[in-house]
Parts: C-alpha cells; sequence; structure tokens
C-alpha cells in the first residue's frame, strides 16, 4: 500500500528515479493504479489528440513472456506491473469524437471546431511524418507525468527502451494503428534507485541564440 506522501510537484520530480529492482510481493490497488493513470492521461498533447494508450500488464504469465522481450530485464516480472505506452499513428481519427464533444459542452465554437478539425486533418494528409513524431512526443508527455504521479503516489517506476518492439507487437496483438513507444515498470522498489550525476545548467542552457 502506498503513502499519502503530500510532496510537492518539485519535491515529486527530485524523488522520482529510476528504480530496476522490485519487492514481486507488493501490489498497487486498482483504484490507486486508475488514479495514476488518469493524471497521466491529463498531459498536453497537439490539438487535444490525447495519442496515448496504456497497455497494462499485471498478469505474471504474461509478464513471463515480456522477459526475453526485454532482453532478460527482470524488473518486468517482479514489478507490480509493466505498461507499455502506446502512441497512436491514427490519432486524428479521433478529431471529430473529441471536438464534437467539446462543442457539444461549448467550450469551442462551430468555426473554432471546423478550423481546427480541418488543421488535423491537412497535417496528417500532407506530412507523411506527422503522425509517427506526434505518436512518439505526445504519448512521452503522458509517460513522464505517469512516472511523477506513480512517485506521488509513493510508487517507483522506471522507463525502458531496451525490448524488441517486433517481439512486442506480436506477443501482445498489438494493432497496427498503435506504436509502442516506451514500456513502463511501476511497483514498490526492493532495493532503491543509485544516485546520478546530472549536468548543471551551464551545460544545459543556451540563453537566446549558440
Amino acid at each position: 500500500m502506498s503513502t499519502e506522501l503530500k510532496m510537492t510537484a518539485e519535491q515529486v520530480m527530485e524523488a522520482r528515479h529510476s528504480v530496476r529492482k522490485y519487492d514481486p510481493n507488493a501490489t498497487i490497488p486498482q483504484g490507486e493504479l486508475n488514479e495514476i493513470l488518469r493524471l497521466a492521461a491529463s498531459a498536453p498533447s497537439s490539438w487535444n489528440l490525447q495519442h496515448w494508450r496504456f497497455l497494462v500488464v499485471t498478469d505474471p504469465a504474461i509478464k513471463q513472456k515480456l522477459l526475453p522481450i526485454a532482453y532478460g530485464q527482470q524488473q518486468v516480472v517482479d514489478a507490480y506491473a509493466t505498461i507499455i505506452i502506446l502512441g497512436d499513428l491514427e490519432a486524428n481519427k479521433s478529431a471529430y469524437t473529441i471536438y464534437d464533444a467539446a462543442l457539444e459542452k461549448g467550450y469551442v465554437t462551430q468555426e473554432v471546431r471546423d478550423t481546427l478539425i480541418g488543421q488535423i486533418e491537412g497535417a496528417y494528409k500532407n506530412n507523411p511524418e506527422i503522425a509517427r513524431d506526434e505518436a512518439i512526443r505526445n504519448s512521452s508527455y503522458a509517460a513522464m507525468q505517469l512516472m511523477l504521479a506513480a512517485k506521488a503516489k509513493g510508487y517507483d517506476t522506471c522507463p525502458m527502451g531496451g525490448y524488441n518492439r517486433d517481439a512486442l507487437i506480436k506477443e501482445l496483438n498489438i494493432p497496427s494503428r498503435y506504436l509502442p513507444t516506451l514500456m513502463l515498470t511501476i511497483g514498490t522498489a526492493s532495493v532503491q534507485a543509485h544516485p546520478t550525476a546530472r549536468f548543471g545548467l551551464d551545460e544545459l542552457v543556451i540563453t537566446n541564440s549558440f
């Protein structure tokens, strides 16, 4: 069970570290996991298309199948859940649903609704790279927000790029509409993450121009 930490946003960001060793007996109540996912889904997205989907794997047998796909990383088995962050390659298809609902609720006018849908359709039709770029970019916003929400609830996470994408798609029957952009473990740490060295702002910030 998580602890109500009541951390500030700053404290959550500083407390979050990538954990790779989890207590395999620790669980997350479904209500808390749903709340973490709800918070993750409040992330920003281009045109509010909400390009992310969360494939949540908690079944021990399926997690075992993920182990070779993740090149033997035990965390995918020991963590309470392994979440596959999916990017929607056809997010433009959601535009009518999203903006019709926004129009009905009075969030946008008919003119704004029509203009935005026109922009979306034009962008996806005229730029073949935009679907993939937007799927990766926007699902990454949700993934980061998920990790912060988990830490705020007292749980640990680790983003994982080391896995066989094609094997994952095949094993979990992921439709071609969705691109796995990240594998993410969530649970209770058995070993805390080690400290990491970080660049200072003098290394990271370029003011106005190079």
